[in-house]
Parts: structure tokens; sequence; C-alpha cells
């Protein structure tokens, strides 16, 4: 009787909001799908955008899966592992965004049934493991490796994509030596590279426009010191006697900026930068030399420009021949309403600038963005050398080996893996459906293809069938599809995992509480 009559546990505080159970499991589910019918259709080239305008007004037109996706104010928890391997799939790869997000929600979507029907998800986990590792296998198996030795052939397979940026970067190819400056105005047709650096106009006093905007050849001095007379700080104190002691220290003051000045034009510098502020005085002493000056230069732009004419920034001006570097040209220019200094032909040049036009803000951007990814592609296939064809191809092929795989398998594990591989349909599905193409009967001829042998049938976007994407270069790097499949499986299997959410209350009674508090501390004493 003592038992019965005991009084009920409370381990939450009140109002704390407790979910478990398959219908928690099923909801989780249907969140993810819907976060994925908010992308699904940016998918592939015929991929329209979205026009996200976030709490401040500001305005972004975008059809890259993780710039949307950091965007989108996702509340649901189990929403915020798709952002997550949204996120990590652009700074692992830099592209399959989309891809990612789709794929793991049409895995919880084919899992959806067998959750309804009461199977363990640790049994549908564990198969989704094992068609995972499968794929991988396979992907292995199946790229094509190439060597990229040779120069020529290098450049004769990667014309298609953008190799102009990434063929002047070192072994390394790292991907802050490659410079995109945005201009507005003109049109995406006058957007062009420079082999070297180009940035804008720094700030500069009176008498500079006497100074040569063009130079051959020259010398190139990079420093970070301050060429200006300094002001007095606020807490300075000097005491002098009469005004032939003050005059003593003004004459130093301008005798120590005049043989720093006087120091870099004995060097042989025609171009001289600087990250700190160059003054009036100074730019007037160069100018009547015929040597250009800028200061308060970015620090990126002074590393790229380091790298590229192969000189050192230095803090002082004691040795400088040895530190100085060269390029081919020189010029300052006008692009659109700015006017660029910009350092080409660079004899060992290891970086580039990509100077895009637009004629609005937004398109600069999704432009800026699209050429990330594709730079990061091109990157990607030089480093990882194994390629495999797009356009869905890849997809269909790990499908169709899945299904036939799933074949030979008993019990639950084999409805599974046939799920995982139809799953992976729906890359296909959704390219033919953004293009507008009917996906029914594109899809089954691609089934047939494969099932023939043909290994790198993908989807034709110009003439609404199938092609062999291999040969018409359609192709992407098996890094990653890799990341691709291992990032969506184990989301997927994550969201699976969960059979319980809590969610604690709002804490406004402790908000009202703790200004009760501070407001009784600070009133008037009784």
């Amino acid at each position: 009787m003592g038992y019965a009559l005991r009084p009920p546990i409370i381990l939450l505080k009140e109002g704390t909001d407790t979910s478990q159970g398959k219908a928690q499991l099923i909801s989780n589910i249907n969140a993810c799908e819907a976060l994925v019918d908010t992308i699904r259709t940016t998918l592939g080239p015929r991929g329209m955008d979205k026009l996200i305008v976030d709490g401040k007004g500001k305005v972004t037109i975008s059809n890259d899966g993780a710039t949307i996706m950091k965007l989108l104010d996702v509340v649901h928890p189990a929403g915020h592992v798709l952002v997550d391997i949204a996120k990590s799939q652009d700074a692992e790869i830099g592209d399959g965004t989309t891809s990612v997000v789709l794929l793991a929600g049409a895995f919880l979507k084919e899992c959806k049934p067998f959750i309804e029907e009461a199977v363990h998800p640790q049994v549908i986990v564990r198969s989704f493991r094992l068609a995972t590792q499968l794929a991988l296998n396979r992907i292995d198996e199946v790229a094509v490796k190439h060597s990229f030795k040779d120069p020529t052939e290098k450049r004769a397979l990667l014309e298609k994509l953008v190799v102009n940026a990434v063929s002047v970067l070192n072994a390394d190819l790292p991907l802050d030596m490659i410079g995109i400056k945005k201009v507005p105005g003109g049109s995406f047709e006058s957007s062009f590279l420079v082999r070297g650096v180009a940035f804008k106009k720094a700030f500069s006093y009176a008498g500079f426009e006497m100074a040569p905007k063009k130079y051959d050849n020259p010398l190139v001095c990079l420093l970070n010191i301050e060429l200006e007379l300094k002001a007095e700080r606020d807490n300075a104190e000097i005491r002098v006697d009469n005004v032939e002691e003050y005059q003593r220290i003004v004459d130093a003051e301008w005798t120590i900026l005049y043989q720093k000045l006087q120091r870099i034009v004995e060097s042989g510098a025609k171009v001289v930068l600087s990250k700190l502020p160059i003054g009036d005085v100074a730019t007037q002493f160069f100018a009547d030399r015929d040597v250009f000056c800028a200061g308060r230069i970015p620090d990126d732009d002074m590393r790229r420009t380091a790298k590229a004419c192969s000189g050192s920034v230095q803090t002082s001006v004691g040795n400088l021949g040895p530190s100085l570097g060269r390029c081919g040209l020189f010029e300052e220019i006008q692009i659109g309403g700015e006017r660029f200094n910009i350092f080409s032909d660079c004899p060992q040049t290891q970086t580039c600038t990509l100077i895009l036009r637009g004629g609005a803000d937004q398109f600069i951007a999704e432009t800026e963005r699209s050429l990330h990814d594709a730079i990061m592609v091109v990157r990607r296939t030089l480093k990882n050398e194994a390629v495999v064809a797009g356009g869905g191809a890849i997809e269909m092929e790990l499908s169709r080996y899945l299904r036939e795989y799933s074949r030979t398998v008993a019990g639950k594990s084999q409805m599974l893996i046939a799920a995982y591989a139809k799953a992976l349909e729906a890359i296909p599905r959704q390219l033919c459906e953004n293009a507008g193409f009917d996906s029914t009967n594109i899809l089954n001829l691609l089934r047939n293809k494969h099932h023939n042998g043909g290994l790198w049938y993908g989807i034709d976007i110009t003439t609404e069938g199938i092609a062999d994407n291999y040969q018409r270069f359609v192709w992407e790097p098996a890094v990653m599809k890799i990341n691709v499949l291992k990032a969506a499986a184990e989301a997927a299997c994550v969201v699976l995992t969960v059979d319980e959410t809590v969610k604690n209350p709002k804490c406004q009674d402790d908000v009202s509480q703790q200004a009760a508090r501070k407001g009784r501390a600070g009133g008037v004493p009784r």
C-alpha cells in the first residue's frame, strides 16, 4: 500500500517539453525532409536560386547549398544536423553541399516506412553503414586516376574547369593565394584574371598624382614601417629650456624621416608599399624621384604581393637590397569606378587575382561563390587524382551495384540496402526535375544502360537525354563523392539514433526574478 501511494518523482523543471518514442523519431525525419525541400530545387546547372532576406534586411540571391543553409534560421534540433553537414562539406571539399543535404534527406525518407513498421533504428543504422562501406569500395574500384605528370596533358584534361587561377599556384595549392576583387558595373564578360596581384588603390596624400603610374620591370620594396612624422602622444612630455633645444628635436625627427626615405630611393626600388601609413612628406619625396608609393596596404594583399614578386616584408630600411622583389609590369588602371594597382608578368608568381564585374552586387556575390566551388573542385582534382563521372552517373552505378548486392543477403538487411540504393537515385532524379526533364523516362534509360555495362552514363542536360559523361568531361573528384556519402549516411544515422528530445523551458521567470533582485538591491533603503 505504501508503495502504491508513493508520490511521483519530478526530475525536470516544470514546463520542460519531452518527446520520445516512434512519434518523436518520425517528427525528426519530417523536419529534415522539410528542410531538404527548401534547397532541393537548387541542385545542378539548371537549379533555381533562392532569395533570402535576413533580419537586417540584407538580400542574398544564391543557389549554393552551404550559403542557403547558413542563412536559414533553423530552429528544429534535428534540422541543425543537416546544417552542420553542409558547413563541413563546404569547409572540407568546397562543393557538393546541396548533394550531401539532399542525399541525407533521401536516406531518412527511405527509412521512415521501416520505422513505422517498428524496425529497430539500430538495425537500420547497421545496414546503412554496411551499404556506405560497399559504396565507398565501389568508388575506389571504378574511379579513374590521372597522374598529371605532363603539364600539357594536365591542361588538356582540365581545360573545361577553372584552371587558369589554380595552375599558377605552388604544389600546396593554397587557396589564400587566389584573390577575388569585386567591381560593380560592366558585364560578367568584363571579368578577367591577373597572373599576379591586383588591389584597390590605397589612400594617398597630395603629390601622389605626380608619380608615374606605370613601370616596366621595377624593383618592389615591401615595408611594415611608418613613413611620416609621428604626432606626440597625449601623455608625452618634453621639457626644454629654450627655443634652440626644441628646434633640435624637430630637426632630429625630420632627419630620421629623410634618412629612411633616402635609403629606400638608393636601394633602386621604384614601387614602395607599406602596411602602415606613408605621409604627405614621404609621398612628395617619392613623387619628385619618380617612385610610386602606397600605404595602409591590407595584410592579405601584402602577403600575395610578396609571394608574386619574390620579395619579403621588412621592418627596417637598413639593408633593403636582398629583400626587394621584382615584377614584369606595374601599372595603375581604372576598372569601373575604382583605381587598381596591378602587378603582372611576375617571373616566379605563385598567386593570382580574379577581377569580377557585374551589374548588381548580388550577381557578383553569387559569381564569387560559384567560382569558389569551381576552384575547390579543381584543387581537389589536382591533389586527389581520382575522378568519377558526374551528372548522376556515379550515383546510378552505386545504386545498381547495391541492388545486386542486396539480393545476395537475407533478412531485413536486404530491404534496407535496397532502400539505400533507391535513395541514391535522388540525385539524378532531382537533376532531371530541376532541368524540366521527364525524370521517370531518363532514370529508366540510365538503369538499362548501367545494367548493360554503361558505367559512366549520366544525364545530358544539353540534349535532354543520357550520355557518357566521362567522355564529355563532366567530372567530379572522387574524394568529393566519398565525403558526400560518408557525411550524408552519418547524418541520417545520427537522426535515427535520437529517440527522445528534451527542450528546457524559456527562462522568462528566472529573468524576471533576477531583475527584481537587482531592483531591490539598487533601490532606496528603508
